[in-house]
C-alpha cells in the first residue's frame, strides 16, 4: 500500500502564529498559561491560554474576509490558510477538508453572541470553512471529544488509501468558553493552580484554546523537513462511563494494540510518546496502566498540557503537530509541571528539554465517552 504522510501544518495558539515559534517556546519551557480574570467566563480566576484577540484580528484582516466570522472560525482560517498556500495544492474534486471540534461555536449560544444560533452546528462550521477556501467537497466533521484531533489525522489517511482522496486538509479548533468552563467545573476537574500531568501534587485540568491545521497527503513531492509516514493507527471506545475512562486502560491498548499491528513494529522500537495527560487522576492513571500494558514504560513520555492546557478536540492535532517537530529536531521537551511520579505505574516522564535520536513517535489520546485513539509516526527515510 502506499504511504501517506503528514506534512504542511501550522498552530495558533496563545504561544505564537506558526508551528516553528510555537516549539521554540516549548523549546525554551515557556508556558501560553496564565491567570484569567474574566467573571464572563467563569466566577472565579482560572489559569487557560487563550489566542490573542489584536493578534488574532489582524491576522484575520489580511485574508480580507466579506463577512463576519466566529472567533473560532478566523482562528482556524488563518491556520488553515498558511498551509493551503505553502502547500500549493489547487483544491480540486481529490482534494477533502475535515473539520475536528469537540464544541466547535458553541460560544454564540451566549446571550450577547451576534450570531445566529444556528451557527452553532456544527455543520455550519464545515460549510462556513468550506466557502471561504473554495473546496470542492463537502467539510468531513469529526466531533469525538478529546480525541477528536488526532482521530481525524487517521481518518484522512483512511480517505487517501480507499483512493477518495489524494490530498486532505485537516483543521481543528476549540475556544475556551463559559459552558466548557463550567461543564468541567462541574467535574470538579478543574485546577486553580498550573496543572502537573502526571504529578503526584496535581490539583486537575487547565482549560486552553488553539487552532491546528495540517495536510496529509499521497504525495511525496515538496513536503517540509518535519513531514512523516503515518505508520499505523487505531481507535477504540472502552465503553466504561460518560466521563471516566477504563481503569483498566482497555480501550487506550486496544487502540495501541491496533496501530502496533499496522505499522508492524514493537514497542521497543518507539522513542517518543506525546501523550494525553490531562493532570486528572483517572487519566493519567489510566494512560500509565495502558502504556506498562503495552511495554512502553521506558519510552521517554511527555504531556504539553503545562504549555497550552487542555485544548479539547485540537490537543490530539497540536500535540502530533509539535511531535513531528520534536522529531525533526532529534529533541525531547519537558513535560512542564511534573516533578514527583504521581501514578502507580512506572512511566518515563521527560523531566528536562534534551537532544535524543526520534525515528519513531507515538501519539495517543483520550476522551470522554470512552474514546481513544493511537497514532504512530516515523520519520522519512534519508
Amino acid at each position: 500500500m502506499n504511504k501517506v504522510y503528514v506534512s504542511h501544518n501550522n498552530i495558533v495558539s496563545a504561544l505564537g502564529f506558526d508551528s516553528t515559534s510555537v516549539v521554540e517556546k516549548v523549546k525554551s519551557e515557556v508556558t501560553g498559561l496564565g491567570l484569567v480574570e474574566n467573571k464572563a467566563l467563569h466566577a472565579e480566576p482560572f489559569f487557560s491560554s487563550l489566542v490573542n484577540t489584536e493578534q488574532l484580528q489582524s491576522a484575520f484582516r489580511e485574508l480580507k474576509p466579506k463577512e463576519k466570522y466566529t472567533r473560532l472560525e478566523q482562528m482556524m482560517m488563518v491556520s488553515l490558510d498558511k498551509i493551503i498556500k505553502s502547500s500549493k495544492i489547487a483544491l480540486d474534486e481529490r482534494v477533502g477538508l475535515m473539520i475536528s471540534t469537540t464544541k466547535g461555536n458553541i460560544d454564540v449560544l451566549d446571550a450577547n453572541s451576534p450570531f445566529p444560533k444556528e451557527r452553532a452546528y456544527l455543520s455550519e462550521l464545515g460549510k462556513v470553512v468550506k466557502e471561504f477556501f473554495g473546496f470542492k467537497n463537502d467539510a468531513i466533521v469529526v466531533s469525538n471529544a478529546c480525541v477528536s484531533g488526532i482521530l481525524s489525522v487517521a481518518l484522512a489517511k483512511r480517505y487517501i488509501e480507499q483512493n477518495v482522496y489524494d490530498h486532505v486538509f485537516v483543521v481543528s479548533g476549540d475556544v475556551v468558553s463559559e459552558f466548557i468552563l463550567s461543564g468541567f467545573n462541574s467535574f470538579q476537574a478543574m485546577s486553580n493552580e498550573l496543572c502537573k500531568p502526571y504529578d503526584k501534587y496535581r490539583k486537575g485540568i487547565n482549560i486552553g484554546e488553539v487552532a491546528a491545521s495540517i495536510l496529509v497527503t499521497k504525495d511525496d513531492s515538496g513536503l517540509p523537513d518535519e513531514a512523516m509516514v503515518i505508520l499505523g493507527e487505531g481507535s477504540c471506545n472502552d465503553a466504561n462511563h460518560i466521563s471516566g475512562p477504563s481503569r483498566t486502560g482497555e480501550g487506550l491498548y486496544r487502540s495501541m494494540q491496533t496501530a502496533f499491528r499496522e505499522a508492524k513494529i514493537q514497542p521497543e522500537e518507539i522513542d517518543y510518546i506525546s501523550a494525553h495527560g490531562t493532570a486528572t487522576l483517572f487519566n493519567d492513571e489510566m494512560e500509565a496502566i495502558a502504556f506498562n500494558r503495552m511495554g512502553l514504560q521506558e519510552a521517554p513520555l511527555n504531556s504539553l498540557k503545562g504549555y497550552f492546557g487542555h485544548t479539547l478536540g485540537a490537543s490530539g492535532l497540536l500535540e502530533t503537530i509539535i511531535g513531528m517537530h520534536s522529531a525533526h529536531n532529534n529533541t525531547l521537551y519537558k513535560s512542564l509541571g511534573f516533578e514527583t511520579m504521581g501514578v502507580t505505574q512506572p512511566i518515563n516522564v521527560i523531566n528536562y528539554t534534551r537532544q535524543h535520536n526520534i525515528q519513531t513517535f507515538l501519539k495517543t489520546a483520550s476522551g470522554f465517552g470512552g474514546c481513544n485513539t493511537a497514532v504512530i509516526f516515523q520519520k522519512l527515510a534519508q
